[in-house]
């Protein structure tokens, strides 16, 4: 007798990113076409050949314990902030801490930490570096911090899979509900990089645009003028149940995940390669028993380089062709790495749930080569019918592509 699949559905979204605290400034932040981009005033950043970022400007300390912010690297900081926001919508339901679960994806971890430790091991010696500095470094921190905070015992889970981390960390959570391993999964990407030597190896392979004289309209994805990305930080989070469990308890459903993919492109560490792009995104809607009509519109990774918005705008056109609307929220925010497919997911819900698809930022002229249905000027209002489904893109160093189909409640 087979067993059913259960329904990963989501209860909850938490985020905290240069647009806002929290996932009502971020939309309101969205929806106004305002950009989160500025110049780094830092005495670290003068020496460097891109001084803009996206920084996360809220006070981290307004949320989190005297003894949460020193244990923490600021990476561990901004997942149990968004965390947090997420669990109380989601009604901070009551769990088998058996089968709850957390998988939270990181590009860097602590490598804040590791840094600062570094320099203070160069300028003071070993006896002052901080007796958290290992936990602080830890890649798995994030996950490890929001089980003990909320008591998860199912596993705590960590993919490192560079910018596509944070959206496979909301597959393999979909993967344990529809599997019947767990009955809620913390799920999301976090990313805390912006400091000199990210942005200088960044800067090293030109993949930063230098607009720094013009800091807000920096980062502008599939425009014929892009010049590369913008470096941000932030954490995004979603609660996902099995549907019975949702249910059972009285939960407000805010949509579901359909569908993922995760594939290897196996060709190059930088390079993206268009055909496994395609393919990545026709698996998750496999998995999700939909066609390419039935996506109303498509979140695109577009970072805002040159070459890597024009290969992906490729694979999108081969998939959907020309009419579906598509957009990248980078340039409202830069790029958080690998918390970057996990703030898609959370608008992408909240496009189904309101109707209102989010303009890309900062396109003046589309680039000739990208031929696409590409959403502009300010929030798009979706045809009625056509908000049923979103696909969300992520694809990072290493060749790590992953697709998530996502549907409203």
């Amino acid at each position: 007798m087979t067993t059913p699949v259960a329904r990963a559905v989501v209860t909850g979204l938490g985020t905290i990113n240069p647009l806002g605290a929290n996932v009502k400034e971020t939309w309101e932040a969205l929806v106004d076409g305002r950009s989160g981009v500025a110049v780094l005033e830092q005495d670290w950043a003068q020496q460097l050949p891109v001084k803009i970022a996206a920084q996360v400007t809220a006070d981290l300390s307004e949320h989190l314990s005297t003894r949460e912010m020193k244990r923490m690297d600021r990476c561990g900081q901004l997942a149990l902030v968004a965390t947090r926001e997420a669990w109380v919508q989601a009604g901070s339901p009551e769990v088998d801490p058996e089968r709850f679960a957390v998988v939270i994806g990181s590009a860097y971890g602590g490598l804040g930490s590791t840094i600062e430790q570094d320099r203070v091991l160069a300028a003071s010696g070993p006896r002052k570096v901080s007796p958290h500095t290992l936990t602080r470094l830890m890649a798995n921190g994030p996950a490890a911090w929001v089980s003990i905070d909320l008591g998860a015992r199912g596993g705590a889970r960590t993919p490192v899979s560079a910018c596509a981390s944070g959206a496979e960390a909301i597959v393999q959570a979909a993967e344990l509900i529809r599997s019947g391993a767990a009955d809620v999964v913390i799920a999301g990407g976090v990313d805390a990089s912006v400091n000199d030597l990210v942005i200088s190896g960044f800067a090293q392979i030109r993949a930063l645009s230098n607009r720094s004289d013009d800091p807000q309209r920096a980062s502008r994805p599939f425009d014929g003028g892009r010049d590369g990305f913008v470096l941000a930080e932030g954490a995004a989070v979603v609660v996902l149940e099995s549907e019975e469990h949702a249910r059972a308890r009285g939960a407000a459903i805010l949509g579901a995940v359909a569908g993922g993919a995760v594939t290897s492109d196996a060709n190059d560490i930088v390079a993206a390669d268009p055909a496994m792009q395609r393919r990545v995104m026709q698996k998750a809607l496999d998995s999700a028993g939909l066609q390419p009509a039935d996506i109303g519109f498509v979140h695109a990774h577009a970072t805002s380089t040159p070459v890597g918005d024009r290969l992906e705008g490729q694979a999108i056109n081969a998939v959907f062709g020309t009419d579906v609307p598509v957009t990248s929220t980078k340039g409202h925010t830069g790029h958080l790495l690998g918390g970057a497919g996990a703030l898609a997911a959370v608008v992408v819900l909240e496009t189904l749930r309101t109707g209102e698809l989010p303009g890309t930022l900062n396109v003046e002229a589309l680039d000739p080569e990208v031929d696409l249905n590409v959403i502009t000027e300010g929030a798009h209002q979706l045809a009625p019918g056509h908000a049923r489904a979103g696909l969300v893109n992520a694809f990072g160093f290493g060749g790590h592509s992953v697709a998530l189909v996502l549907t409203g409640a």
